[in-house]
């Protein structure tokens, strides 16, 4: 295709949004000319699917529950007054309670106010205020933000030890809508400790964000945490960044919670349209749906030219993959569908997976990500005329034709400048795509029931090291090979996790066992160690 044909394409297919900044770019994507017809059908329904789910219809069939993340930037959508009301009481309540923060109204023990934010979660109650705390912030942030989201022992010391002698003045947000997430626990559990040590009350640090009720509320409660917040049943943890998951930290932060809102509001006002050809949402659903052949048969790149939006595509594997990765559709039948998705940033890109992405392996299409705006001050000239943004925009559109000129496909979605608003519209431009390309294919994008299953069978490996250590603890002094562990505790069947745990517990001085290495691995041996003072 020849750059004038490209040129009237991109005229024709050109999404232009001028009420949320943003534009959508589908002409590089190589679907045929009667295409979007052809699915004009499909796509009703999807409109359709979407109008019953933000009208209050049971979306989650499996845990017989609303989807309602859209009503939390519209209340007046939402089905019930109760809902409504909720709301909007969260939403003064986190301005209310950010206010009194900044203004020390509300202070640690020792020092005269709060500085930092530690914020502890898992999967959406983690990456989506990582990703917003990093787009957005900035050296002039009111609390600097903190994040544990993950029960890696190193990995929580690593983000103490950088807020180090700041704990005092450090406010805690531990979020989990059952309470009862291992994750978050965990972390809760270490942090606590830490507080401990440092002689300071954990409880006067913490603030929770969960279910009404949950085992976490009664903690709270029960031990006069500072504040709660609620999650609600209607609101999953990959779209709950319009909620006061999201919003208290933003808030704390000192980001513009408002302007965020009034972004993913505007986007959502736009893309309930149902004329295709103007709605951005339904031609990304669509293009994704021509890209993978509606099977998942490509990968989706996420290409940002922007430092700030490095963690998106980590952000978008957990909406698009947890909504999208379902091993059955609607109708019970299996289907193993998905989008796999991955992504960096331009033009640290050009230096790494973009080369296999030109020549190599065929197995994908991008998506490619723009801001206009490069920043708010005077722009250095590295060369005559050019600054180091203008080289920016370069690559990327280098990269884009490079990629075309081998056959491979992209979109592009541009936004006139990166701030709270537009972030807003961008993520609920992608929050409804997922939607839309659910029902394209047919399943329910609103369960997990891999992610349960993977937490079940981790429970399962607990409890089998209990038993592990348990033997090795009433049998002092002997030695046993993991094949011999297995037989006497009944779980011949599960000799490799036995194996796997005695690795483990003998490389920790957390668990008295002590290994004695052989030439062949599995011949080695493990035994339980005397405790100090114990014969």
């Amino acid at each position: 295709m020849n750059n004038k044909t490209l040129w009237e394409r991109y005229k024709k297919y050109l999404c232009s949004c001028p009420s949320i900044g943003l534009s959508l770019d589908i002409s590089r994507m190589n679907f045929d000319g009667d295409y979007l017809d052809r699915m004009e059908p499909e796509m009703q329904k999807a409109y359709a699917s979407m109008d019953a789910l933000e009208a209050g219809a049971i979306a989650n069939p499996d845990e017989n529950r609303m989807v309602g993340h859209y009503w939390l930037r519209a209340p007046e959508r939402a089905p019930s007054p109760e809902i409504r009301k909720e709301i909007g009481d969260t939403l003064q309540a986190i301005r209310d309670f950010a206010f009194m923060v900044h203004a020390a109204k509300i202070y640690p023990r020792k020092r005269a106010r709060f500085t930092r934010i530690l914020s502890i979660g898992i999967g959406g109650s983690a990456l989506g205020p990582q990703f917003v705390a990093d787009a957005l912030g900035n050296h002039k942030d009111i609390m600097k933000p903190h994040f544990l989201d993950n029960t890696d022992p190193d990995g929580i010391e690593r983000v103490l030890a950088d807020i180090g002698h700041d704990l005092d003045d450090t406010l805690t947000i531990v979020i989990s809508k059952s309470g009862g997430t291992i994750e978050t626990r965990n972390g809760m559990l270490e942090v606590a400790a830490a507080y401990k040590k440092a002689d300071l009350s954990f409880q006067r640090h913490a603030v929770a964000i969960t279910g009404v009720g949950s085992k976490l509320d009664e903690i709270a409660k029960n031990d006069a945490w500072i504040a709660r917040f609620p999650m609600w049943d209607w609101v999953g943890g990959r779209t709950s960044i319009t909620s006061a998951v999201g919003l208290l930290p933003m808030a704390l932060q000192g980001l513009a919670i408002q302007d965020f809102l009034n972004g993913a509001a505007l986007c959502d006002d736009l893309t309930r349209k149902k004329e295709t050809l103007s709605n951005p949402a339904a031609l990304l659903a669509l293009c994704w749906y021509h890209a993978t052949e509606g099977r998942g048969a490509k990968d989706m790149v996420i290409l940002p030219y922007r430092d700030r939006l490095m963690l998106f595509s980590k952000y978008l594997q957990q909406l698009v993959m947890e909504s999208l990765g379902k091993e059955k559709d609607l109708n019970g039948k299996i289907v193993n569908q998905g989008i796999s998705v991955y992504g960096n940033k331009g033009t640290t890109d050009q230096h790494a997976y973009v080369q296999q992405l030109r020549d190599g392996v065929h197995n994908f299409f991008a998506t490619f990500i723009e801001v206009l705006r490069d920043h708010d001050t005077a722009a250095l000239e590295v060369e005559p005329g050019t600054t180091s943004g203008d080289y920016l925009h370069a690559f990327l559109l280098g990269t884009r034709d490079a990629l075309y000129e081998k056959g491979r496909e992209s979109v592009t979605i541009s936004t006139e400048r990166l701030d709270a608003q537009s972030l807003g519209a961008l993520i609920a431009l992608f929050e409804r795509a997922v939607g839309f390309y659910a029902t394209l294919v047919n399943i329910n994008a609103y369960h997990q029931p891999g992610v349960e299953a993977g937490k079940k069978m981790a429970g399962t490996v607990i409890a089998l090291q209990r038993d592990v250590l348990a033997y090795l603890r009433d049998n002092p002094g002997r030695s046993f090979t993991a094949e011999e562990v297995a037989q006497a505790i009944s779980a011949a069947d599960n000799t490799e996790t036995v194996f796997k745990i005695l690795e483990h517990v003998s490389a920790n001085e957390d668990h008295p066992v002590v290994k004695t290495s052989a030439k062949n691995a599995f011949e080695s041996t493990y035994a339980s160690e005397p405790s100090p003072g114990r014969s």
